[in-house]
């Protein structure tokens, strides 16, 4: 069809009708036009012309030119669409290099096969508006819940119409096992949107942990005004999940709040999750007391908190300790997830047992070392000795409070004890000289003999060695790796080294190397006191 006879208005008309219907700028659609007849245009006057066309947004007239640009001579590649400064003169006055002799050139006729490559840029143009118009609406609304309709099932994961176009519930993202029609409604937690080749990809969840923060959102007004805090969810979809809330307001109370009227609030969200059994837990700052509400509904004599590792040992009456770990273990498997914190359980009798053991063990520590009899070395582990450091260097006074212990047996006691951890000290030593151990690590401050022995087989034998190995290298650590946590053993770990000694340990040992500057160490110390200073002063 020819350009100049076909209606010029009725190219404004299709490209309002066609941004309308695909809810887009009809200056895309006008855009993609442009570009379809200027591709037509090329293959008529050849594919090496730079011909551009502009419609006119008014009139609907479309405009076709040739452009052509000043290049220096050696530059020259493409003389349909460039030329020279030389070659400029007998079309411009005084031409430079970069710019532009623009032409305009006859419309052209679109056969049968220009006008199909026009339609497809159109088309292509419009679905790429199309994409960028879904990616824009839906990606500030990851993390809020949408209602679905779902259209079909492929290989297990549901395909959704979402309005706008489609999105994808994979199969493990859905409660237990789960199977939908098509037209079946679901409501469903935006867990991601991704720019992808294909177009924009809306993921959704229903097993997510924020799906239930979401529902209780929608279920309980208290939470969406910010009277009550949701401060954490641990789900096992499908079953069971636990949930623990927080109230800013004295006379509110989370819990029966989140319950609702006869547990109408938390029996909505129990229909939309595939009755899910739900424990609403109350938030509490001290980790004990709150490791003890989300054991519910066992119930807990001790618990023992090493905040250093992570990691919590619970104490409950043996007939509750079923109930405390749950089925398959899922009841101390969610109050983990929900508390953070690695769970031990035991029975009273598994404590008692333990700790009798240990008993035992610093019994004969001090009978083999100090040449006690069980009695006496019983005595000083009931006083709370636990090592011979502590009987070596402790004021006399407190083996002084020992029956039977005067002042004599006091100072032979710390005599034995200091001579058995100079003899170990020794031969830790000689031991580390011997692995390779230089006296640039042997001196160093703040490493005993046996911690020098211990970095020596672990192939660290110079100060240099040492100041290169991060803190979790030298006290341990802990890695999560697919939600599990992992113990990452350190060198000195066994020495108890703390992560903020090896961190100054390390830190001496570069500054004494040069490879660290203190005056910047102490800028830096004192800028994020200051920060930390703002903080608080903020809250």
């Amino acid at each position: 069809m020819a350009i100049t006879s076909a209606n010029q208005l009725e190219l404004l008309q299709t490209a309002e009708a066609v941004a309308r219907e695909k809810m887009i700028d009809p200056v895309l659609v006008i855009e993609a036009m442009e570009e379809s007849l200027a591709r037509a245009a090329k293959s008529r006057y050849g594919a090496e012309m730079d011909i551009r066309v502009s419609i006119d947004r008014k009139t609907g007239r479309a405009t076709f030119t040739r452009v052509r640009t000043v290049v220096e001579n050696e530059l020259l590649e493409n003389y349909q669409a460039e030329f020279t400064v030389e070659q400029a003169k007998q079309y411009m006055e005084d031409p430079e290099v970069g710019q532009q002799l623009i032409e305009e050139v006859p419309p052209v006729e679109m056969g049968r096969i220009a006008a199909q490559s026009a339609k497809q840029v159109i088309l292509q143009k419009v679905r790429e508006a199309e994409r960028d118009r879904q990616f824009e609406e839906f990606k500030d609304r990851a993390g809020t819940i949408i209602n679905a309709l779902v259209k079909r099932e492929e290989y297990g994961n549901v395909i959704v119409d979402v309005g706008a176009g489609e999105a994808i519930l994979r199969r493990n993202e859905k409660i237990g096992r789960e199977s939908y029609r098509p037209n079946d409604r679901i409501r469903c937690y935006i867990k991601d949107v991704r720019r992808e080749q294909r177009g924009p990809q809306i993921f959704l969840s229903r097993t997510a942990p924020e799906f239930m923060a979401e529902l209780f959102k929608m279920e309980v007004p208290e939470i969406y005004d910010g009277i009550i805090e949701i401060k954490a969810v641990a789900r096992d979809p499908g079953s069971r999940a636990k949930i623990a809330v927080i109230s800013y307001d004295g006379s509110i109370d989370p819990v029966g709040a989140c319950v609702g009227m006869r547990g109408s609030r938390v029996q909505a969200v129990v229909n939309e999750l595939q009755g899910e059994k739900i424990d609403i837990i109350p938030w509490n700052e001290d980790q004990p007391t709150f490791l003890v509400n989300a054991l519910q509904p066992a119930e807990v004599s001790k618990v023992v908190l090493d905040e250093e590792a992570g990691k919590i040992e619970v104490v409950v009456p043996e007939e509750q300790l079923s109930l405390a770990i749950g089925r398959r273990g899922q009841n101390v498997r969610l109050a983990s997830q929900l508390t953070g914190l690695d769970i031990d359980i035991m029975t009273e009798a598994d404590e008692s047992a333990r700790r009798q053991a240990e008993f035992e063990q610093r019994t004969k520590l001090f009978m083999d070392n100090l040449d006690l009899d069980e009695f006496f070395a019983q005595l000083l582990v009931s006083e709370g000795f636990t090592n011979l450091e502590e009987v070596a260097y402790v004021e006399v006074d407190e083996l002084l409070v020992i029956d039977g212990v005067d002042e004599g047996t006091a100072a032979e006691l710390q005599a034995r004890a200091r001579d058995v951890l100079e003899a170990a000290a020794k031969a830790a030593l000689e031991s580390a000289r011997a692995l390779g151990a230089e006296d640039s690590l042997i001196d160093f401050d703040g490493l005993t003999p046996q911690m020098i022995e211990a970095l020596a087989k672990d192939d660290v034998k110079t100060l240099e060695d040492f100041a290169t190995c991060a803190d979790w290298e030298l006290a341990g650590g802990w890695t999560t790796v697919d939600g599990e946590r992992h113990k990452d053993d350190g060198v000195l770990e066994p020495f108890e080294v703390s992560l903020e000694e090896a961190q100054h340990l390390v830190m001496t040992a570069r500054i004494m190397l040069g490879w660290v500057d203190p005056t910047e160490l102490e800028a830096d110390e004192e800028e994020q006191e200051d920060a930390d200073l703002t903080k608080e002063t903020e809250a």
